[in-house]
Parts: C-alpha cells; sequence; structure tokens
C-alpha cells in the first residue's frame, strides 16, 4: 500500500506485489521519527500487520523485533544512514497470533537522502522470510554438536581401551616374559660344559625373549605412551624425537611454556592429531624438515606443525581418502577447536591446530 502515488508507478507496484516478500520504503527523519512510504501487499503474510495499520504506526515494527535483536537492528540502521551504504540485517520477529509465531527476516535495502526533507533519509529494499534456512542452519549447528560429542565421548572410550590393553600387556605379558628370562638364565647356568648347542640354542630363546620384550614395550607406547603422564610439552617432545629417529626427517620441537596443563583426554586428543600428522608427513610430504611449536595464546592453545615438503593440493584435502585430515578435524572439533591447512613460504604445508584452554581437573 502507498500514500499517494503517482500513476507511472502503477506498473512498478503491481510488479512488487508479486514478488516475494515485502517490498518496502522506510524513512527515518532527524529526531527520529520513521515511517513507511509504501508496504507492498506481502505486509500481512510476513509481519503479521495489514501494510495500512503498519504506515499508520511506524513504531510497531521496532515493537515486532524481539528484545534481544533490537539493538542490532537500530545500530546498523544507523550506520547504513551515517555512512550511506547498503543496509542488510537479519533478526527474529514475534507475531501476535494464536501460534505466538516467531520468525527470522532479512531485510536489504539502499539509502537516499529525501530532498524535500533535509537531513531525512529513505531505503527502498525488500524484506524477506528466512526461518526455514535459519532452522536448517540451527539444525546443523545442533548435529554437529551431537557429532563432536559424539566423536569426543568415542575417542576418550578409545583411549582408556588403549590404556587398559597398555597396562594388561605390559603387566601380563611383560611380567611372564621377565620371568621367562630370569628362568633361562638359571637354566643356562646349569647347562653342561660339553654341550655347546644346547647352550647356542638357550641363547637364542633368550635373544628371542629379549626381542618380545622390546616388541612388548614398543606396543605398549603405541597404545599409551607413558609420556602423556608426564604431560603434553613432554609428550610431544618425545614423539618429535621418535619421529626424527625412526623416520629419518629432523623435526625441531619448541614451547615457550615449560608446562601446559591440560585435562587427560584433552591431550590425548592433541597428541594423537599430532602423530596422524607426522604419519601424513612421512607418508606424502617428501619432507626433510618438519617444525613443531605448542604455545598458550590468551585462551587458546596453539599447535603448528609446519613441513618442508611438496605441500598438499586444495583438492586433495576433499578426497573421500583423506581419512587422515578427517580424523584429525573432527579429533580437533570434538575439543572444541578447528584444524586449519595452509600453505608454507618456498613449499610445504602448515597445520594448525587451536583449541580452547581447560584446565586439567584436580
Amino acid at each position: 500500500m502507498t500514500h499517494n502515488l503517482p500513476p507511472a508507478a502503477d506498473a512498478l507496484h503491481a510488479f512488487a506485489a508479486h514478488t516475494p516478500g515485502l517490498v518496502y520504503q522506510f524513512a527515518m527523519h532527524p529526531g527520529g521519527r520513521v515511517a513507511f512510504p509504501y508496504l507492498s501487499e506481502g505486509c500481512s503474510a510476513l509481519l503479521g500487520l495489514p501494510a495500512a495499520e503498519l504506515q499508520d504506526h511506524p513504531e510497531r515494527f521496532l515493537q515486532l523485533i524481539v528484545p534481544d535483536d533490537r539493538k542490532a537492528y537500530l545500530d546498523s540502521m544507523h550506520a547504513s544512514a551515517s555512512s550511506m551504504t547498503a543496509w542488510n540485517w537479519e533478526g527474529r520477529i514475534a507475531i501476535d497470533d494464536a501460534w505466538n509465531d516467531e520468525k527470522w527476516i532479512n531485510l536489504r535495502s539502499t539509502p537516499h537522502p529525501l530532498p524535500d526533507a533535509p537531513g531525512a533519509v529513505q531505503w527502498d529494499g525488500i524484506m524477506t522470510n528466512i526461518t526455514a534456512g535459519k532452522r536448517e542452519q540451527e539444525e546443523t549447528a545442533r548435529s554437529r554438536a551431537r557429532l563432536a560429542e559424539l566423536t569426543a565421548h568415542i575417542e576418550q572410550v578409545k583411549e582408556e581401551e588403549r590404556t587398559r590393553i597398555a597396562r594388561e600387556i605390559h603387566d601380563d605379558l611383560g611380567g611372564n616374559l621377565t620371568a621367562i628370562k630370569m628362568a633361562l638364565a638359571m637354566l643356562a647356568s646349569r647347562l653342561p660344559a660339553d654341550n655347546p648347542e644346547l647352550a647356542e640354542k638357550t641363547a637364542y630363546v633368550d635373544a628371542l625373549v629379549d626381542r618380545t620384550i622390546e616388541a612388548v614395550h614398543r606396543i605398549t607406547l603405541d597404545l599409551r605412551p607413558s609420556m602423556l603422564d608426564f604431560g603434553i610439552v613432554a609428550a610431544l617432545e618425545w614423539q618429535a624425537g621418535e619421529f626424527e629417529k625412526q623416520m629419518g626427517i629432523r623435526c625441531a620441537f619448541t614451547c615457550p611454556d615449560k608446562e601446559i596443563e591440560l585435562p587427560s583426554d584433552h591431550a590425548a586428543a592433541l597428541f594423537r592429531i599430532f602423530q596422524e600428522a607426522l604419519t601424513n608427513i612421512a607418508k606424502h610430504a617428501k619432507a626433510t624438515r618438519v617444525t613443531v611449536c605448542l604455545q598458550r595464546r590468551r585462551h587458546e592453545i596453539v599447535l603448528t606443525i609446519e613441513d618442508n615438503g611438496v605441500g598438499i593440493a586444495p583438492a586433495d584435502r576433499l578426497k573421500p581418502q583423506a581419512f587422515g585430515l578427517r580424523g584429525m578435524s573432527e579429533r580437533a572439533r570434538a575439543l572444541g577447536g578447528t584444524l586449519a591447512l595452509s600453505g608454507a613460504p618456498g613449499g610445504g604445508t602448515i597445520v594448525t591446530i587451536k583449541t580452547t584452554e581447560q584446565q586439567r581437573a584436580s
């Protein structure tokens, strides 16, 4: 509906009447007085008010906006008026009807000064109902939150199971192997001196037991590194050293803080992300140097892993086979953090994990 429209505008307003949403003109005069010079027929469907009623009482529009969203609405309006730039705002309105409906709306408009009203600004634009899209976004956010919680729970259960298995292997299998080695030593001391073949077989079995003890130790460390008991800084430094020894790739670790205390499940997840990053470097990067930095930035823990390898093409990050990268991202998200990949200067890849700092439970 419009007040005193010239006949030449009839075609335009007929078009506006059939445009999805609400086509409108909104004016703000010095002193704060507002008006709606034009409102299309979509007014009633979107706002629950007839166009004539809103034009007679333009202050009703602000009253429709949910109280928590009013400040952002007014701030964006005044910012657009002062800079004469496009006004784009989205927020919630409460429709006073039998259903007490709440909608998300988006308004987009362009301001221009009113020549016959010094200091006044008028916006020409459109309001649309974006409730469905917002609800989809909210449901997606809830689904991601539930997935993060599930991932965190699964990782915690896996770490607990790894710890249990590692303890049983160490205590039971390790203890039995130690007893076997002691029995072999006693047996070897009682072998007749004139039977070198039997002594050789005993020495072979003893060496086999030693190798098995080393394998048990290695498997136990893989399942649950004991260095995690000394904190995340010590664990990452140890893993960097192990990577350098095993792969022959230089791996420098730095941490400005002597220690960073984290909950055990948080530290274990960060450690597993680091392990997976090193595994990816060893498999794919063709790197000769890795630089690792763990630091505290305000209330964030930041782990940066940089290599001088061949880098990762953006398309490769999205491949279905990129389970390692996806697993790292899911672990970071489960910590309430983020994982980002970027190119390193001169080639290579930088992996940055950021997570909020959480104090270890006492």
